[in-house]
Parts: structure tokens; C-alpha cells; sequence
């Protein structure tokens, strides 16, 4: 498929998906919000996409939403007589750009080079692991022009960082620093601006060497999870792992990690 507002590339595995507006700050229009969401059918559809790193192209990760893109899209409507709630909003009835990567059976990795502001830090929350530049902000203004985050931000970030941090930055609207980011856990890792890709390699070499359909439990259980009480939780958790793999693509998983280390190889030898 081609995309005019993205990249979407393949090496060993990884898929590397970059916003790719830089003269708008990678801000999200209507066109990469769709083209974003088409990627992520792509890698669905395709075994050989085992990890994806998401960044952005140029000094930004992401600066939100053009605002700019969807006032001029409703004014287009209003003219038509078609303008219907919530038409404009990058959060649709169809499946929205942060589902896309939520609910992707790969591992997403957000590569933080830059600027996270409002739908950025929005996409970022999205993804499941979150590497930052050591140069990068990231944080949800909305408040500071009267608005509120849209995407997911008033309820994904509480349940990553606890409800207290998540309403000192909501109510404030003001960005924070890479180093603030890592102290309270809106993200995992801090990386020099030069090696963040390099980080965010290091870690999806280690998913790719990793049972597919493991990976894709694993993140269903946690997402879902944390939704639920306890005692449920545990039961959707035997329950899914009873279900998750073939004896086949179990015994393929516990052949390769015999053929990687000593232990495992004399554990599963007994079994076999």
C-alpha cells in the first residue's frame, strides 16, 4: 500500500512506521490518522511484522492534532449540509488510530525523538513500551486553550502513571521533561537522542526471538486485564494460556530455547 503521510518498512521482523509530516510538526490530519490505521492492517495481516517501532520523521514525534487540517474539513462539511457529531474528531466511530495500536497483535514501541504534545503524547500512551530521547517533551496542553484530550489521554494515562500524576498534568497542560516522564512511568526507558533507535532495536530484537503467539496473549491478557477484578483476571489468564498455541507451535517454542541455552535444553529433553 502507499502511504504519502507515513513510512512503513520491514528489516528482520521490525516494522519501523514513521509519522512523516515534519513541516507540520507530524501533527495528525485526517489523511495520516487513516493511513496510520491502514499500516496497522497491514502488519495484522502479515506473520513477518513480529514488532513495530513508531517515531517520527524530523525533530518531532508528534505535535497533536492539525487543528488547522480539521477546521478546514468541517468548514467543508458545514458548506455541504453533511456535518454530523463527531465527524471531525480524530476519534471515530470506526476503528480510531489509538485502537489501531492498542489492539495490534504486535508489540508497538514508541520512539519518543521529539516533541509528544496532545494526540503525540496520546499515540505514545497507545503504544506498549515508551523509549523517549533524552531531548523530548511530552505532555497534554489541551487544558491551556480550553479544550481536554480527546484520544484516550484522560483515561490511559491515569492507568499507567495512578490518577494523581495523571491530574497534575492534565490540569496543568504543561510539557514535561524526558527525565520527569521516567520518574513517574509514563515512560520505560531514556535514551540519548542519537541512540534512541538503536534502544528501541535492542528491545524488539529480543520480542522477534520471542513465541509470536505468546507475545500476542501476553498483551491481550495484560490490556484486558487490568479491567477486570482480580479473581477474573486470573481466570481469563488460564483460560487464555490454555488456549493460546497448537502442542506443535509449543513444542516448535521449546525447541528453540533448548537450542539457545543449557537449562532449557536439558528441561524440555526429559520431556520429550
Amino acid at each position: 500500500m502507499k502511504y504519502e503521510t507515513i513510512i512503513l518498512e520491514r528489516r528482520d521482523g521490525i516494522g519501523y512506521l514513521t509519522l512523516n509530516r515534519p513541516d507540520r510538526a507530524n501533527t495528525i490530519s485526517l489523511q495520516l490518522m487513516r493511513e496510520v490505521v491502514g499500516a496497522m492492517e497491514e502488519v495484522e495481516a502479515d506473520a513477518e511484522y513480529r514488532v513495530v517501532i513508531l517515531t517520527g520523521a524530523g525533530k518531532h514525534f508528534c505535535g497533536g492534532a492539525d487543528l488547522r487540517d480539521f477546521a478546514e474539513r468541517a468548514r467543508e462539511r458545514a458548506a455541504s449540509g453533511s456535518d454530523r457529531q463527531g465527524s471531525g474528531s480524530f476519534v471515530t466511530p470506526q476503528r480510531d488510530i489509538f485502537s489501531a495500536l492498542e489492539e495490534s497483535r504486535v508489540p508497538v514501541i514508541a520512539a519518543i525523538n521529539g516533541a509528544a504534545m496532545g494526540g503525540g503524547c496520546e499515540i505514545a500512551l497507545a503504544c506498549d513500551i515508551r523509549v523517549i530521547s533524552d531531548t523530548a517533551t511530552i505532555g497534554l496542553p489541551e487544558i491551556r486553550f480550553g479544550a481536554l484530550p480527546a484520544g484516550g489521554g484522560t483515561q490511559r494515562l491515569p492507568r499507567l502513571v495512578g490518577v494523581g500524576v495523571a491530574k497534575e498534568m492534565i490540569f496543568s497542560g504543561l510539557p514535561w521533561t524526558a527525565e520527569e516522564a521516567f520518574r513517574v512511568g509514563l515512560v520505560n526507558r531514556v535514551a540519548p537522542a542519537a541512540g534512541l533507535i538503536e534502544e528501541c532495536e535492542k528491545m524488539a530484537r529480543v520480542y522477534v526471538e520471542r513465541a509470536a503467539y505468546a507475545l500476542r496473549t501476553a498483551k491481550q491478557l495484560v490490556n484486558r486485564g487490568v479491567e477486570l477484578p482480580l479473581k477474573d483476571g486470573i481466570a481469563l489468564e488460564r483460560k487464555m494460556i490454555a488456549e493460546m498455541a497448537t502442542p506443535e507451535e509449543r513444542k516448535k517454542a521449546q525447541d528453540q530455547a533448548a537450542a539457545t541455552q543449557k537449562t532449557y535444553a536439558r528441561i524440555f529433553e526429559k520431556r520429550s
